[in-house]
């Protein structure tokens, strides 16, 4: 769903882009109270996995396809206010060096893919592990239904953006139900990478997910034929370094970006598809960054497809892995040199 310069016009796009740096500046604030001295490098790891699995889009009807956007999962995994910085650093990077979303648009991006995905999905995600069992299975459940209704809220947001300040005069219903139409069917593929992702780090580090901290029941004895809560169990996993975690989310990141992204469909994504059918791409322009030797997810000079993809995703995971960290390490420090104060 990255929308590109043109699309949206000048006044429109800057007032976006308020909002964006907005957002952005709340969530630096407010990630000092989600992030530790554990959880701050995981989040340049979400960021650069986020970027990865974007590259993937996936088949949702004839021509179409659907790449994850990734505001309900960061929001679950590290945090809202960090997750909101997550989306905006993938953003950045995408917009840079591979040309993949307006660099004028970026606020409007940063707003819809990144601000809107992750209040909508927070707080819908929150809503339901209130009122689930508190198990980690309640947070996969609620994870799934927060991704599926994060991505149509998307749609919808960017239809009014265009409804104000659209540069074409295509009617607004048709592009509202055109964008919530398929970006409901993205919006499965999108609850299903979620649901799949927050379930295999719960399953293995519980501690270091943010939507699941205090939600896991206690283990039951019956003591006397009464159930009473049991001692908490010594476990090495729940308080030592999360670094096997990390290691294993790069593997992962860097095969996604590498390899696996070869494979992905090459129909264009929900916006490209409805922009070319109802008419709003008519005066969509150049990117800025067209000639970054990244462009369009392509080392330029490398002839090999495979290669130049897979070198490209690589260096793409890398770099938002290190801009990610950090950030995010800046923002921790910053933590600590305030408590020390």
């Amino acid at each position: 769903m990255h929308v590109p310069d043109g699309f949206i016009n000048a006044p429109v796009s800057a007032a976006a882009g308020v909002v964006a740096a907005g957002a952005v500046a709340a969530g630096l604030r407010g990630a000092r109270r989600e992030l530790d001295e554990r959880t701050a490098p995981l989040a340049g790891l979400v960021a650069a996995f986020i970027f990865a699995v974007q590259m993937l889009n996936f088949p949702v009807a004839a021509g179409t396809s659907g790449h994850l956007l990734g505001g309900a999962l960061a929001a679950i995994l590290v945090g809202p206010w960090t997750g909101v910085l997550c989306i905006a650093v993938v953003l950045l990077m995408q917009g840079i060096l591979f040309a993949d979303g307006g660099l004028t648009a970026l606020g409007v991006n940063i707003t819809v893919m990144g601000v809107v995905t992750v209040v909508v999905a927070y707080a819908l995600f929150r809503g339901l592990v209130l009122v689930l069992p508190r198990t980690r299975r309640s947070v996969t459940v609620a994870s799934f239904a927060a991704a599926l209704a994060s991505v149509p809220a998307a749609a919808a947001v960017f239809t009014l953006v265009y409804a104000i300040g659209g540069t074409t005069d295509v009617p607004v219903s048709k592009v509202l139900t055109a964008m919530v139409g398929v970006h409901v069917l993205i919006g499965v593929g999108e609850a299903v990478i979620t649901m799949l992702t927050v379930g295999a780090v719960v399953a293995v580090r519980p501690d270091l997910v943010y939507g699941a901290r205090g939600l896991t029941a206690p283990l039951k004895l019956r003591v006397d034929g009464e159930l009473v809560d049991a001692a908490p169990a010594a476990a090495p996993a729940a308080g030592g370094s999360p670094r096997k975690l990390w290691i294993g989310g790069v593997v992962t990141a860097l095969l996604l970006a590498g390899f696996v992204s070869f494979y992905a469909s090459a129909s264009p994504d929900g916006l490209e598809k409805v922009a070319a059918d109802q008419g709003i791409d008519k005066n969509v322009e150049e990117h800025a960054a067209a000639d970054s030797p990244l462009a369009d997810y392509g080392v330029k000079g490398i002839e090999a497809p495979r290669l130049s993809g897979g070198l490209a995703g690589a260096i793409g995971v890398g770099a938002t892995l290190a801009v990610g960290t950090g950030a995010f390490w800046v923002v921790r420090r910053r933590k600590t040199a305030a408590l020390e104060a």
